[in-house]
C-alpha cells in the first residue's frame, strides 16, 4: 500500500510538473505573440509615419512646384537674362519653313544679300595670300641686299599693298551694303509681325487673354518679336559669311601647302570635340541658372509688391530663408555652370597653339627646301587665325537660329489662334456681311450709321442706330468649359429704358451674364435677342458701339485726364468733357491736381486713387451717351456720400436707356425697375425691391444680411 501510496505521489507529481511546464509555455507563447504583435503594431505605425513623411513631402514638392511655375510665369515678361541657353522650337522644320515663307516677300532682298556677302568675303579671304606676296619680296629683297646682287623693291611692295587695300575696302563696302539690306528687311518683318499681333489681338476671344497669363502674351510680342529681328538680322549673313570664309580660307591654304593645310584641319575636329563635351556638361547647369534666376526674379517682384502684408504678418524672417534657399541655388549652379564653360577657351587656345606650332614648324621646313616663301607662311598662319572665327560663328548662329525659330513658333502660334468672328449672319442667306457702320460723336451723342448713311444689313434698327433697347434671353445655358455649366437656364424680358438689377452671390454668374450681353463669349445654347435680333447675327464691333460700360476694375492708359475720359467719344469737345465731368461729380477733384484736366496719369494710374480712378471711367461713361447701359459694381471703391451724388447722375444717365446694374449694395439698386436674384447660374427671383422684401425669399436674407450686427 505504502508503495501504491508512492506511485500516485510521484504520477501527481510529475502530472504536477506538466501542468507548470504546459503553462509556462504557453505563457511564453502567448508573451512571443504579444511581442509579435506589438512589433507589427509598431512596424505598422512605422510605415504609416514613413508614408505620412513622403505624402507630405510630396505635398511640399508638388506645392513648391507650382510656386515655381506661377514665379515663372510672371517673370515672363522679363527679358532674357544673361547665358540663357537657347531654347528649342517643337518643330524646328516647320517653324523654319513658316518663317521663310513668311519672309517670301523680301526673296530679292535676301538674294541681294547673299551675292553681297559672299563678295565681301572672297575679296577679305583673298587679302593673306595678296599681302603674302609682299612679305615674300621683303624677305627676297633684304636677301638680295645681304648678298649684294640688289635690294628691296619698295615699289612693287607699294603696289601689293594697294592692291591689298583695294580689296580690304571692297569687302567692307560689300559689308556694308548687305548689313544694311538686311537690317531694313529684319526690321520690317518685326514691324509687320508687331502690327499683325495688334490687329490679331482685336480679334482674339476675350476666353484667350482669361485663360492665359498676361506675361506671355507680353513676351510674344516685345521678347519674342525682337529676338526673331535680331536673329534674323545677325544669322542669315552670318550663316553665308562663315560658310564662304571656311570654304574659300581652305582653298587657299591648299594652294599654299596641301600638308600644313592637313596639319591644320586635324586641330579643328579635335578642338570640337572637347568643346562639345564640355558644353554638354555645362549645359544642365545654365538651365538650373536660369531656372533659378526666373525664380529669384518672381521672388523679388512678389516680395517688394507685398511688403505690406508680409510686414503685417511677421513673415520677413521665412521670406527671406525663402530667397537665401533660392539665392544658394543659384549661386551654386551659376559657379559650376561659370566654371566648366571658362574652362572652354583655355582648351581651345591650348589645342590652337599646338596647331600654329606644327604649321610653323611644316612651314619652315618647306620654307628652307623652297617650296613655299616666307611670306606663305605668314599668310598661312593668317588663315589659321581667320578660319577659327567662322567655325565659332557657325557654333553661336546654330543657337542663334534655334532661338529665332522658337520665336517664330511661339508668333506663329499666337496669329493662328481662334478668332472671334465678327461677320454678322444673314438668316435668310446664310452666309456672313460685312457692317459698314462707323462710330461718330455729335455733342455727345452715339450715332452708328452705315455706308454713306445708309442703313446696313436687313435689320434697320440694328444698322441706323436707332434701337429701343430691348433685350429678351430666351433659355440662355453657358459655361467657359462644356463640362462646368455657370448659367444653366437664364430667361428674362427687359422692356427699353428699363434698369436692371442683378444680384446674388459671388460665382452665381451675374458678370457672366454681361459678358454673354456684349459677345464676349458666345451661349453654348438659348439666344439673346437686342430688339427682336439674335446679337449672333450682329456684327460684334457694331454690338459694343451701342453699350456704355463702366466695370469694377478700372482701366486707365497713360495719358491725361482729359484724354481718358475723351476715350468714350473721340470726337468730343473739352467743353463735352468737363460737362461729363461734373455729372459724374469728379470735375472738382479734377481740379485740384497739379495741371487739372491735363494732368498725365502714368502707367497704372497710381498717381490717383482707385475711387477717384472710378469715378473717371463713370465720366467717361457719361460722356459716352449709349443706348445701353452696363454698371459692373460701378460705385464700389468710392465712399457712401460720393456713391449717393453718383447714383443720381446716374439715374439721369440712365432715364430713357435701358441699363443693366450690378450690384453687391444692394441699397444702391432699390429703385430698380427690374431685380434679377441669380444663385447657381439660375433666376430664384425677381421683381421690384419692394415685392422681394415681401416674399421675404433669398433676395430678402441677402438685403438683411447687410445690416445684420
Amino acid at each position: 500500500m505504502q508503495e501504491n501510496k508512492n506511485q500516485r505521489q510521484q504520477e501527481e507529481d510529475m502530472q504536477s510538473r506538466n501542468q507548470q511546464e504546459d503553462m509556462q509555455s504557453r505563457k511564453q507563447q502567448e508573451d512571443m505573440q504579444s511581442r509579435n504583435q506589438q512589433g507589427d503594431m509598431q512596424s505598422r505605425k512605422q510605415q504609416d509615419s514613413k508614408n505620412t513623411d513622403a505624402e507630405q513631402r510630396a505635398r511640399e514638392k508638388q506645392l513648391e512646384e507650382y510656386r515655381k511655375q506661377q514665379r515663372m510665369a510672371k517673370t515672363m515678361r522679363h527679358g532674357p537674362g544673361r547665358n540663357q541657353v537657347a531654347e528649342k522650337p517643337k518643330n524646328f522644320k516647320g517653324s523654319f519653313g513658316k518663317l521663310m515663307c513668311y519672309i517670301g516677300r523680301y526673296r530679292f532682298a535676301v538674294i541681294l544679300v547673299m551675292i553681297f556677302a559672299v563678295l565681301s568675303t572672297i575679296f577679305s579671304v583673298l587679302g593673306p595670300k595678296i599681302m603674302g606676296h609682299a612679305t615674300t619680296e621683303l624677305a627676297e629683297g633684304l636677301m638680295r641686299k645681304i648678298q649684294g646682287t640688289g635690294g628691296i623693291d619698295f615699289e612693287k611692295i607699294g603696289k601689293i599693298l594697294i592692291f591689298t587695300l583695294g580689296l580690304y575696302l571692297a569687302s567692307a563696302g560689300f559689308s556694308f551694303i548687305q548689313g544694311w539690306i538686311m537690317t531694313s528687311v529684319s526690321q520690317k518683318v518685326a514691324y509687320r509681325m508687331r502690327r499683325e499681333i495688334s490687329e490679331k489681338i482685336d480679334r482674339m476671344p476675350m476666353k484667350y487673354f482669361e485663360s492665359r497669363p498676361y506675361g506671355d502674351v507680353l513676351s510674344r510680342i516685345t521678347n519674342d518679336v525682337d529676338t526673331l529681328g535680331t536673329g534674323l538680322n545677325q544669322s542669315i549673313t552670318m550663316i553665308i559669311s562663315s560658310l564662304a570664309t571656311i570654304v574659300g580660307v581652305v582653298v587657299m591654304m591648299l594652294t599654299i601647302s596641301p600638308l600644313m593645310t592637313l596639319i591644320a584641319v586635324v586641330v579643328i575636329p579635335v578642338s570640337g570635340s572637347l568643346v562639345a563635351f564640355i558644353v554638354k556638361k555645362s549645359q544642365k547647369y545654365f538651365i538650373r541658372q536660369q531656372d533659378s534666376l526666373g525664380i529669384i526674379n518672381g521672388q523679388i517682384e512678389e516680395d517688394f509688391s507685398g511688403q505690406l502684408v508680409i510686414k503685417a504678418f511677421n513673415r520677413e524672417q521665412i521670406v527671406l530663408n525663402d530667397f537665401n534657399s533660392t539665392n544658394r541655388d543659384l549661386y551654386d549652379s551659376a559657379w559650376k555652370s561659370q566654371f566648366i564653360s571658362g574652362v572652354m577657351m583655355p582648351v581651345m587656345n591650348f589645342i590652337s597653339y599646338l596647331g600654329y606650332a606644327g604649321v610653323a614648324i611644316s612651314g619652315g621646313l618647306l620654307a628652307i627646301r623652297g617650296v613655299i616663301g616666307v611670306g606663305d607662311i605668314q599668310a598661312f598662319i593668317q588663315y589659321v587665325g581667320n578660319i577659327k572665327q567662322p567655325l565659332a560663328q557657325l557654333a553661336q548662329v546654330m543657337n542663334q537660329v534655334q532661338s529665332m525659330t522658337a520665336a517664330a513658333e511661339r508668333v506663329f502660334e499666337f496669329l493662328e489662334e481662334e478668332e472671334e468672328d465678327p461677320a454678322r449672319i444673314t438668316q435668310a442667306e446664310g452666309k456672313s456681311e460685312s457692317s459698314g457702320t462707323r462710330e461718330s460723336c455729335e455733342n455727345g451723342k452715339y450715332f452708328g450709321t452705315g455706308e454713306q448713311g445708309e442703313q446696313s444689313g436687313s435689320f434697320a434698327t440694328i444698322g441706323t442706330g436707332v434701337i429701343r433697347g430691348e433685350v429678351d434671353f430666351d433659355h440662355v445655358r453657358f459655361g467657359y468649359n462644356p463640362e462646368q455649366i455657370v448659367i444653366k437656364d437664364f430667361s428674362a424680358h427687359v422692356k427699353p429704358g428699363q434698369k436692371i438689377a442683378i444680384v446674388g452671390p459671388t460665382g452665381a454668374g451675374k458678370t457672366t451674364i454681361v459678358k454673354l450681353l456684349m459677345r464676349f463669349y458666345d451661349v453654348n445654347s438659348g439666344t439673346i435677342r437686342l430688339d427682336g435680333r439674335d446679337i449672333r447675327e450682329i456684327d460684334r464691333h457694331e454690338l459694343r458701339q451701342y453699350f456704355s460700360m463702366v466695370l469694377q476694375d478700372t482701366w486707365l492708359f497713360s495719358g491725361t485726364i482729359r484724354e481718358n475720359i475723351r476715350y468714350g467719344c473721340l470726337d468730343a469737345t473739352d467743353e463735352e468733357v468737363e460737362k461729363a465731368a461734373k455729372a459724374a461729380h469728379v470735375d472738382h477733384f479734377i481740379r485740384t491736381l497739379p495741371g487739372g484736366y491735363d494732368m498725365v496719369l502714368n502707367e497704372d494710374a497710381t498717381n490717383v486713387s482707385q475711387g477717384q480712378k472710378q469715378l473717371l471711367t463713370i465720366a467717361r461713361a457719361m460722356l459716352a451717351d449709349r443706348r445701353l447701359l452696363i454698371l459692373d459694381e460701378a460705385t464700389s471703391s468710392v465712399d457712401t456720400r460720393t456713391e449717393q451724388l453718383i447714383q443720381s447722375a446716374m439715374d439721369r444717365l440712365m432715364k430713357g436707356r435701358t441699363s443693366f446694374v450690378i450690384a453687391h449694395r444692394l441699397s444702391t439698386i432699390r429703385n430698380a425697375d427690374l431685380i434679377l436674384v441669380l444663385n447657381h447660374g439660375d433666376i430664384v427671383e425677381q421683381g421690384t425691391h419692394e415685392e422681394l422684401l415681401a416674399k421675404n425669399g433669398f433676395y430678402a436674407d441677402l438685403y438683411n444680411s447687410q445690416f445684420a450686427v
